[in-house]
């Protein structure tokens, strides 16, 4: 099976993961749940399909729920949808783990036994992050972790906001970071705040029969 990332050659200072997609296999999920979300408060049959949601990866959820108003026409409250995605997506944790993803995964724990500076940046809000990890397991890998809770509103991915913070809690140039990131608006960032980027590949499910 084809690698999912390819761990670059180059040493950093500072390693910082996004969440969902590079580290933990948790976007279907998501997806379902945002579909529960939106359907509920009157979005059409077609918005937001899986390929419509891979290339909003790593937004915060309010930011999203713009995008889709100014899109398809819509008036959903972005607060109250992002609200009924959080309590869907924790209400699937609550019958499922979510599995890792084991290349990147794998290159964190060793920067992690080796003492290297490493965030993660992500576009979950903290509560929902910490339910990620904690169903991943892999909550006590990561002491710093910045959320668009960290940053002003509207400053997240593609905002370069969330990983220049990461790069200050950790006391690293952000000169000096790479990025890991599966979706274009964590790109984006990584290179408007100066930083390097590895892209870890999204795999469309199986079964988008949801």
């Amino acid at each position: 099976m084809k690698r999912r990332v390819t761990i670059p050659e180059k040493q950093y200072a500072g390693y910082i993961f996004d969440l969902d997609g590079t580290l933990v296999d948790s976007m279907p999920v998501h997806h379902r749940a945002w579909l529960y979300a939106l359907r509920k408060h009157g979005a059409p049959q077609e918005a937001f399909g899986w390929d419509e949601f891979v290339a909003h990866g790593g937004m915060a959820a309010p930011d999203i729920v713009e995008a889709l108003n100014q899109k398809y026409g819509l008036n959903m409250d972005p607060q109250t949808v992002a609200a009924e995605k959080r309590a869907r997506y924790d209400y699937i944790l609550e019958t499922q783990e979510l599995r890792v993803i084991y290349e990147t995964l794998g290159f964190a724990i060793m920067l992690y036994r080796q003492g290297i500076p490493m965030a993660i940046g992500t576009g979950s809000v903290r509560q929902g992050a910490l339910n990620t990890m904690k169903s991943a397991g892999i909550e006590q890998l990561f002491d710093i972790i910045v959320t668009p809770d960290d940053v002003p509103p509207g400053r997240g991915k593609p905002c370069p906001d969330i990983f220049l913070l990461a790069a200050e809690k950790m006391g690293v140039n952000p000169a000096d970071c790479v990025v890991f990131e599966d979706a274009q608006p964590g790109l984006e960032a990584a290179k408007a705040a100066g930083m390097d980027s590895v892209l870890v590949e999204t795999r469309r499910p199986f079964d988008l029969d949801y």
